[in-house]
């Protein structure tokens, strides 16, 4: 048997595995914009309550026309990395917007936040420094920790899950570190809790540490204004580093950055392989996320609207007697047990043309599974009260409420 014959058996075996273990992700095609409502094939119209479009602005049409103007006046692709001729005007433009609204010096722009938190720490750390990571950060800070540790032979560590005493102790055993930087999530996915930057701000000032937050599911979400994690606890231009994408509250296309000082940001753009050797952020998406930003600095009302919708839902789920994690988020995960639960329930409620993910073990604890669902200020009442009749009758049916 070949090689390739070899690959081909264990790949299948493996996605043989997944289905049995009921991991298998089967993919869902969407034939309208993102929004409150979409068109999905095999199943019509259904409410959304998955997607990251937290203040509706996948199809808002200022949005949208920017994109198309970027597209028209700068065209298709960028086919160059940022250092040779990669560089358009558009993406200077986009990134003084993104550091006005996070409250930093300087914003570097990058094809995904992913890329982003890759690029950090890999770039900026040396043999001589450490990083520590929160128990629960996305993976891409986990892989972007693990890259910087191959690169740079810097030493890292993880912190339990939001306890500062562990951090303070790990901190002050690492006082013959030259630089150390601590992590988090502004906002943590699969919960929907929300990192307490102050108590962390204050720990890592008396270590003479770093703080960076990655805030994915901040921006455009928390504070009064939308500014992100940060805003939420009064601390604009307090927070070192913060890197955060385009793709979720800005517009929902693409793109990410890293926003800080000057001096950050040039490095970056000096040293940074993600930066040195992949072509730049297309134009259009660009021109559509710096549009998302201006509506949102003239909009707050559609955080405001976020937040109530969050608090609605959330309280009418205590109702019905589902157990959905407290927050003050739009992530609202609701605790089911166990994984074939989970999943049942997703299924069924997509046959309601509600379309929610269930998680299971190994994504969450044993026990734990759940629906995560995520409210977007486009949702409307009538949609929110529609996936409630639904949840109710779902639950009736499967014995959970």
């Amino acid at each position: 048997m070949s090689t390739t014959n070899v690959l081909e058996e264990r790949l299948l075996q493996q996605l043989d595995q997944f289905r049995a273990d009921g991991i298998y992700k089967r993919l869902t095609h969407i034939t309208t914009p993102q929004a409150a409502r979409v068109t999905m094939e095999g199943h019509g119209e259904v409410i959304i309550l998955s997607s990251n479009n937290y203040l509706g602005l996948s199809d808002h049409p200022e949005v949208i026309a920017a994109g198309k103007r970027g597209l028209e006046e700068f065209g298709a692709g960028t086919a160059s990395v940022r250092f040779i001729c990669g560089t358009f005007t558009i993406h200077r433009e986009l990134e003084t917007a993104c550091a006005r609204l996070v409250g930093t010096e300087a914003a570097l722009s990058f094809v995904s936040c992913w890329n982003a938190n890759e690029a950090l720490p890999a770039t900026v750390l040396t043999a001589d420094d450490l990083i520590l990571s929160d128990q629960l950060n996305h993976a891409s800070i986990i892989d972007g920790i693990r890259l910087a540790k191959s690169i740079t032979k810097c030493q890292t560590g993880v912190y339990a899950h939001g306890d500062l005493a562990d951090l303070d102790r790990k901190l002050a055993a690492a006082s013959d570190r030259v630089v150390k930087m601590v992590v988090t999530d502004g906002v943590f996915s699969m919960e929907g809790s929300v990192a307490d930057l102050p108590g962390l701000l204050e720990v890592c000032r008396r270590h003479g540490a770093v703080l960076w937050v990655d805030d994915s599911h901040g921006t455009g979400v928390l504070g009064r204004t939308g500014r992100g994690t940060h805003e939420h606890f009064d601390l604009v231009g307090q927070i070192d580093i913060i890197t955060s994408t385009l793709g979720k509250a800005l517009g929902g296309a693409a793109g990410g950055f890293v926003a800080g000082s000057a001096a950050l940001c040039d490095y970056l753009t000096q040293r940074a392989r993600p930066q040195l050797f992949t072509n730049a952020l297309p134009a259009t998406v660009a021109a559509s996320a710096m549009r998302a930003i201006e509506v949102l600095e003239g909009e707050p009302e559609r955080v405001a609207k976020l937040t109530e919708n969050a608090r609605y839902f959330r309280a009418q789920l205590q109702t019905l007697g589902f157990h959905p994690l407290p927050g003050d988020t739009p992530i609202i995960p609701v605790i089911l047990g166990e994984t074939a639960a989970a999943i049942r329930a997703s299924e069924l409620l997509l046959q309601e043309g509600v379309f929610v993910t269930g998680f299971g073990f190994p994504v969450v604890p044993q026990g734990e599974a759940r629906v995560r669902c995520q409210l977007s200020a486009a949702h409307s009442r009538e949609d929110l009260d529609e996936a409630l009749e639904a949840f109710g009758r779902v639950g009736r049916q499967l014995g959970l409420i």
